[in-house]
């Protein structure tokens, strides 16, 4: 379940970027109801991308702005509170990541879907029955 967060060079500090990816894989599992999964833990992934301060924009200017993309199945965070609570979540944790250098309005979020059966994990593809299965098989229901 890749998570992008893309941030200009000096916003955040390696240590702080690494704490709010770690944040933002938690916000994931917890309002997923899979805290303790080991299947979906270890299968939180992502990057984060840390551009020059000039290729980052918002309404077409130059701004210090944060973005984070979450990358899903479609069956996960299937509710819109479940969508909500996550957008929520992370832009609270880039607002703390920076430290008042961002303004709140300055955090986007946006959660896209993979497609039936187009869901890839170690060369296996997964349709969302065989992905409900692995993530039972670790433990927690959904």
């Amino acid at each position: 379940m890749p998570i992008t967060l893309t941030v200009p060079e000096g916003l955040l500090s390696a240590q702080a970027q690494a704490d709010a990816f770690s944040s933002l894989t938690d916000a994931l599992l917890e309002v997923s109801g899979l805290t303790g999964n080991t299947f979906m833990a270890a299968n939180i992934v992502g990057s984060i991308n840390v551009l020059p301060s000039e290729n980052i924009r918002a309404g077409g200017k130059v701004a210090a702005a944060a973005f984070v993309e979450l990358k899903l199945p479609e069956i996960a965070l299937a509710t819109p509170e479940a969508k909500r609570a996550f957008i929520e979540k992370a832009t609270d944790i880039v607002e703390k990541a920076a430290g008042g250098r961002l303004k709140r309005e300055h955090i986007w979020s946006n959660i896209v879907y993979a497609p039936e059966g187009a869901w890839g994990i170690a060369g296996r593809s997964y349709d969302n029955a065989s992905l409900v299965e692995a993530i039972v098989g670790a433990g927690v229901a959904l």
